[in-house]
């Protein structure tokens, strides 16, 4: 049996010719994920031999990776927000871009707030982050795929957050009812039509087309939450979406013809305007 650096050493020479990024860092994660042995056993004892079941797991992990599969798909675990998701090909894998998101919520947070509902949720990283830190709320994440509702749902009971957040299978708002939302969080499709052929292969090839693309220019799911938001936030509510590069500006145009105030457009640590932030405008719907 190879070494665990050997292992490492040798997978790291394979995901470079595959021409995955950062190939001796996922080689090393790999070998932790799969082996079971953490960063620190790595470190610690380098020479020790792989078991004989740890070695054919790596292996065929790393013969995916090769493929573009993603990391997260094949470890099945994402970190977010300082909390461990699952994930599966059903679902978006959890960003540090999303993360502006939920530090946009925190920070609008209605002082009365009670109610969050998160639209697509995929994971439940945005809503189940919100309730991890605000343990007076409740929440509700609308998405179309059960298959992605069945994660969100396990992720929940693993954060121990069941008994405030429910799951249902609908085409979003349409699921919900008026005035139903304090909070709305939402990472919504946003990839043009155009800009699917330049994605990476780990994304174009593996992740959930319908979580991704939203028309000609990128902005087809928008117009519609931008029509369903008057109706669906209470009195004082706040929805925080997120955008794909350079969307800002149209974004701020079309929530704004919709009875909706524009109250910031937060960068995220790659200084792209992420997350806008609107409110119900007073006396609308």
């Amino acid at each position: 049996m190879p070494s665990r650096e050997d292992a490492v050493r040798d997978a790291t020479r394979r995901l470079e010719a595959a021409g995955v990024p950062g190939a001796r860092p996922e080689a090393r994660r790999l070998l932790e994920a799969l082996a079971g042995i953490g960063p620190a056993g790595l470190l610690s004892r380098p020479e020790a031999p792989l078991e004989t079941d740890a070695a054919v797991a790596f292996e065929d992990a790393v013969a995916r990776r090769a493929r573009r599969v993603p990391l997260a798909y094949i470890t099945g675990h994402q970190p977010f927000r300082g909390l461990d998701f699952r994930v599966g090909p059903a679902t978006l894998i959890p960003r540090p871009d999303s993360e502006t998101v939920v530090a946009a919520a925190l920070d609008h947070l209605p002082a009365a707030a009670g109610r969050v509902v998160d639209l697509g949720p995929g994971t439940g990283c945005l809503l189940l982050s919100v309730l991890a830190e605000r343990p007076a709320l409740w929440g509700a994440g609308v998405d179309r795929s059960p298959d992605a509702l069945a994660v969100a749902r396990a992720n929940a009971d693993t954060l121990g957050l069941t008994d405030r957040a429910a799951f249902a299978c609908g085409d979003w708002a349409d699921a919900l009812a008026d005035g139903a939302a304090d909070l709305v969080v939402c990472n919504p499709p946003y990839v043009a039509d155009r800009e699917w052929p330049d994605l990476m292969p780990e994304v174009r090839d593996h992740e959930p087309p319908g979580a991704l693309l939203a028309g000609p220019d990128g902005l087809d799911a928008h117009r519609h939450l931008a029509a369903t938001l008057p109706r669906l936030l209470a009195p004082g509510g706040v929805a925080v979406l997120e955008l794909g590069a350079g969307q800002a500006e149209a974004a701020r145009t079309l929530y704004g013809d919709q009875n909706l105030v524009v109250l910031e457009c937060r960068r995220d640590l790659g200084d792209i305007e992420r997350a806008l932030v609107v409110a119900r405008r007073a006396g609308a719907w």
